[in-house]
C-alpha cells in the first residue's frame, strides 16, 4: 500500500488489521539490493574469506569468496558481472554476489547454479506436482527456484513467467558483456513493487495507492505478471483523508523508535539494537504473581507466551536481523520453558523472511537467528529524514 509520507514514499502491509511490514526506499547511493553491475575485482584478501570489488561511482563493495565458481579463483582487475545482494548496514559496505537471481512471482532464475530446487515451505504433494513440470536437466545456463506463491499455480502460468524471466536474463548477459566497468546493467523493481511480489499473495484482499504515478506503475505490473489481481488495485482520492493518516503510519513509525512496547497484559518487552546483535528483555510489569509460587509461575508463562508473539512481530515489522538475544522471564517449569520454544519458533515461522530459534543458553537467554538484507526500518526512516533536512 504506498502512500505518501512526506516527500518519500512508503510501502505498508496490513495484516488483521494491523501494519505488519514497513518497506521504505533505500537510500543507498550503492543501489538497492537486487541491482546487476558490471564489477572489476580491486583486491582479493584470502586472509578474511573476501575481495573488493568496484561498481557505479566509485563503490568499493565486499564480495564472499565463497560465492566463487568451483576451479575459480578472482584475481585483482578481473572484470565480473554482480548483484547486490546486501545493503550498507552501519560501517559495513553493501554485499555483491556472482550467484546472480532473478526473482518472479513463482520462479527464482539463479546462475550459474543450474538446480531445480523447491521451497522448503511447499507440501509433499505441491512439491511433487510442481516437480513434474520440469523434465529432465537444466541446461540453459541457469538453475530455478520454485516459490512458495506457487503452490496454486499451473502449467501455463509457470512457463509464462519463466519465458519472461528468460528474456531478461538474455538481455542482462547481453549488456554485461557490452558495458564498461561500473555500468548498471539491470536496477532492481522499485521497492514498492518487491514488495507486492514478495507478499503472501492468498490472502491479499486490497491493493491501494493515493499517488498516481505508482498506481499506473503497479498497473503494468499486474498486468503483466498477475493479471488476477487487477480488480484488487485502487486509487485512493479522499484528499481530505491521506492513506498516511487513514492507517496511522505516523504512529507507526514513531512506534518503531521507541524500545519499549507494552503488553496487553500490562508487561513489556525492550529492544534495544547494538553494534553486534538485538538485545530483547522481556518485564512483567504490573502483571505480577498474587498468590503463592504456583501462581507466580504461571503468570511469568502468559507474559512470555504473549512476548513471544509480540516478540516475533516486532522483529518483522522493524526489520531486525543477524544476532538477536531474548531474556525471556525465568521459568523453573522445564515444561514452561519447552512449550515456549515450541510456541516462539510458531510465531517466527509466520515472518517471510527466515527466523529461527537457535538454542537457550545456560543462563536462560534465547538465541535467535533472522536473514539479514536490508537495514532496519528506523535506520532507514533516520536516512530518510536526515536527506530531507539536509536538502
Amino acid at each position: 500500500m504506498p502512500g505518501a509520507g512526506g516527500d518519500w514514499l512508503l510501502c505498508a502491509l496490513v495484516e488483521e488489521g494491523r501494519v505488519a511490514q514497513i518497506r521504505l526506499p533505500s537510500t543507498d547511493p550503492a543501489g538497492a539490493v537486487g541491482d546487476i553491475y558490471v564489477g572489476q575485482v580491486e583486491k582479493v584478501v584470502p586472509a578474511i574469506r573476501g575481495a573488493f570489488v568496484r561498481i557505479g561511482a566509485g563503490q568499493v563493495c565486499f564480495y564472499d569468496l565463497a560465492d566463487q565458481e568451483p576451479g575459480h579463483a578472482l584475481k585483482a582487475g578481473e572484470r565480473i558481472l554482480v548483484q547486490i545482494s546486501r545493503e550498507r548496514i552501519r560501517e559495513k559496505p553493501p554485499t555483491v554476489t556472482t550467484r546472480l537471481s532473478l526473482t518472479g512471482r513463482y520462479l527464482i532464475l539463479t546462475m550459474p547454479d543450474a538446480r531445480l530446487r523447491l521451497s522448503k515451505k511447499l507440501s509433499g504433494s505441491d512439491r511433487a506436482r510442481l516437480k513434474g513440470f520440469f523434465e529432465g536437466p537444466l541446461d540453459k545456463g541457469y538453475g530455478i527456484l520454485v516459490r512458495t506463491s506457487a503452490r496454486h499455480a499451473d502449467r501455463q502460468e509457470i512457463f509464462r513467467e519463466l519465458d519472461v524471466l528468460e528474456g531478461r536474463l538474455q538481455k542482462i548477459r547481453e549488456r554485461g558483456r557490452a558495458q564498461l566497468v561500473g555500468s548498471l546493467v539491470e536496477s532492481a523493481a522499485p521497492f514498492y513493487l518487491s514488495a507486492l511480489r514478495d507478499a503472501r499473495i492468498e490472502g491479499l484482499e486490497e491493493i491501494v495507492t493515493d499517488v498516481p504515478d505508482v498506481y499506473g506503475e503497479i498497473q503494468a505490473y499486474l498486468k503483466g505478471y498477475q493479471t488476477e489481481d487487477l480488480p484488487k488495485l485502487r486509487l485512493y482520492e479522499d484528499t481530505s483523508l491521506s492513506l498516511y493518516q487513514l492507517y496511522g503510519l505516523g504512529h507507526v513509525l514513531a512506534g518503531i523508535q521507541k524500545p519499549r512496547v507494552w503488553l496487553k497484559s500490562g508487561g513489556s518487552i525492550t529492544i534495544e539494537q547494538t553494534q553486534a546483535f538485538v538485545s530483547i528483555d522481556v518485564d512483567s510489569g504490573g502483571y505480577a504473581p498474587k498468590k503463592g509460587k504456583k501462581d507466580a509461575q504461571e503468570v511469568y508463562r502468559k507474559t512470555n507466551l504473549e512476548a513471544a508473539e509480540q516478540i516475533a512481530f516486532q522483529l518483522r515489522l522493524r526489520n531486525l536481523s543477524g544476532t538477536i538475544l531474548v531474556d525471556f522471564i525465568n521459568m523453573k517449569e522445564e515444561r514452561y520453558q519447552e512449550e515456549l520454544m515450541r510456541v516462539f519458533q510458531a510465531y517466527l515461522d509466520q515472518d517471510p523472511v527466515r527466523a529461527e530459534v537457535v538454542d537457550m543458553t545456560a543462563l536462560k537467554i534465547v538465541e535467535v537467528t533472522r536473514r539479514k538484507v536490508r537495514r532496519p526500518v528506523a535506520g532507514e526512516l533516520k536516512a530518510l529524514l536526515y536527506g530531507a533536512q539536509d536538502r
